[in-house]
């Protein structure tokens, strides 16, 4: 594994900034890949999981950038997500050829959102989409779930998308997510993490187990549906 740095950063939106927090390989040359990471409804870009996740992206030799906007207005995350994906297209220090878009539950939702909204313009914009506990309804609402899956179906044919969730998921019914699965034209893998929460905790198990199980799953996906020649071990 490589080892990695963290850098604060401010990413222009608007009059405003966001913040951000860029994880970058020692070795440099050779990343062509990057991930961009936001959190859900609650909590920030230093929320746990995300950390961990970035962390280990960057030990793994790919550009992570993780942002906070804290809005409850989805649209808004989306703007707020593209300005992030703009920003780090400009980094002149990085050879970037592909990003993955990723995020916690309303983060995800908002990745999917943007990917959607890329993909019209340009095929090549978006590598692919990681939903950490993509909240398919509100809790037990199980049929309310068409608003929040139109995304998902309007994703393009052959986009890699990873869905990470618990089992146990009040916001993610699992034969509901394999029906939307069957609707998508997207090229679809799903990894059910066994008594897993919204949350991704599970009773019995330590939250690092749990992270470091869902790290390898995201990772292992990610260099899998990535370029190839990326020079690092």
């Amino acid at each position: 594994m490589d080892t990695f740095s963290e850098e604060k950063v401010k990413v222009p939106f608007g009059v405003k900034h966001l913040d951000a927090i860029l994880c970058v390989p020692t070795k440099v040359n050779g990343v062509h890949q990057a991930v961009i990471l936001t959190h859900g409804a609650g909590g920030d870009m230093q929320f746990r999981h995300l950390v961990s996740l970035a962390q280990e992206v960057a030990s793994r030799g790919l550009v992570c950038l993780r942002f906070t906007c804290k809005a409850l207005n989805l649209p808004y995350r989306v703007k707020a997500y593209n300005a992030v994906w703009e920003y780090l297209n400009t980094l002149e220090k990085f050879s970037i050829r592909q990003i993955f878009l990723g995020g916690r539950s309303m983060g995800s939702r908002a990745a999917v959102a943007l990917a959607r909204q890329l993909s019209e313009a340009s095929a090549e914009a978006v590598a692919g989409v990681v939903c950490l506990s993509f909240p398919l309804h509100p809790p037990g609402q199980q049929h309310a779930h068409h608003q929040r899956s139109e995304d998902l179906r309007g994703l393009p044919v052959g986009m890699p998308v990873l869905f990470v969730s618990g089992t146990a998921d009040n916001m993610c019914d699992r034969a509901l997510l394999e029906k939307v699965v069957k609707d998508m034209k997207a090229t679809v893998d799903v990894s059910w993490l066994e008594g897993g929460s919204h949350g991704l905790a599970v009773r019995g198990r330590s939250e690092d187990s749990v992270l470091d199980e869902v790290n390898s799953r995201v990772v292992t996906w990610t260099m899998k549906h990535g370029v190839h020649g990326n020079d690092h071990n």
